[in-house]
């Protein structure tokens, strides 16, 4: 069973090295079904990429809840998993070795079949002896996907996973980013600055305001799956976030429904 994570009237801070307060995020919420895949979109700084740690239990929220389920997330646990825009494996490991580190880390004997499982899930059967430097980016992830998935996460956090790769790369790596989610039927929250990107992946889509970030509006994606990123549907969608962000100061109650 996947668990509801809740998200109410969090804020955080931080300090500069001159004494004043940055204010990060200020009074969100947001509840996400289990198995849903939602992503956070806005301007740089916005805060998004700190409520991604502190739903990980990376950072410790100043003020409000977040819950997994009916448990308070204190501190990290291997129920959420978390993937960076780096893949940050190993050099010294290979693609098996790599995807086995957790369950090695944790003293447990690693599931062959399941690493196996693994490898062939994200794509990489015949590279499983290969080192980091031998890997393209996009396998690169796709092995640090591997690497978090080996540990059965309920909900996978994403940050910016793929905003190093090329355009095209990007874009099979969306396609099987989405495989995975259908496959594995992980609750997924990424975070991202490209637009089509959060339309072809997501089932909403948080829309943040500029710092101090808050829950702007959600948008719902009630697209059917694959999605053509060419179809009017999908291009409506696109024109309509464009607007909010360009007419952000415009807009009225931020509860509104948006389509």
């Amino acid at each position: 069973m996947k668990h509801t994570i809740a998200l109410q009237q969090v804020s955080q801070s931080y300090s500069k090295g001159d004494g004043s307060v940055v204010q990060a995020l200020l009074n969100v919420d947001l509840t996400i079904s289990g198995s849903e895949f939602v992503s956070f979109l806005g301007p740089s700084g916005c805060g998004k990429s700190t409520l991604l740690r502190l739903i990980a239990g990376l950072e410790a929220a100043q003020s409000g809840r977040l819950l997994l389920g009916e448990d308070p997330i204190t501190g990290p646990d291997q129920r959420r998993g978390l993937v960076f825009q780096d893949p940050n494996l190993f050099p010294w490991l290979s693609v098996w070795e790599n995807i086995e580190f957790g369950p090695r880390l944790r003293s447990s004997r690693p599931d062959r079949s399941r690493v196996a499982e693994l490898i062939r899930l994200v794509g990489l059967e015949g590279f499983e002896k290969s080192y980091p430097h031998q890997l393209s980016g996009g396998m690169a992830q796709r092995a640090a996907l591997a690497r978090t998935l080996i540990n059965d996460p309920e909900v996978l956090l994403l940050d910016e996973p793929l905003g190093a790769l090329d355009s095209f790369t990007r874009m099979s790596m969306q396609e099987e980013l989405l495989r995975v989610w259908e496959t594995a039927g992980t609750t997924m929250i990424m975070v991202t600055h490209d637009i089509d990107e959060a339309i072809f992946l997501s089932d909403r889509i948080a829309v943040f305001s500029s710092r101090p970030g808050r829950i702007q509006t959600v948008i719902p994606v009630p697209l059917s799956r694959p999605r053509l990123r060419n179809s009017p549907e999908f291009i409506q969608i696109r024109s309509r976030i464009l607007e909010l962000f360009h007419f952000a100061h415009s807009l009225g109650d931020p509860e509104e429904p948006f389509l």
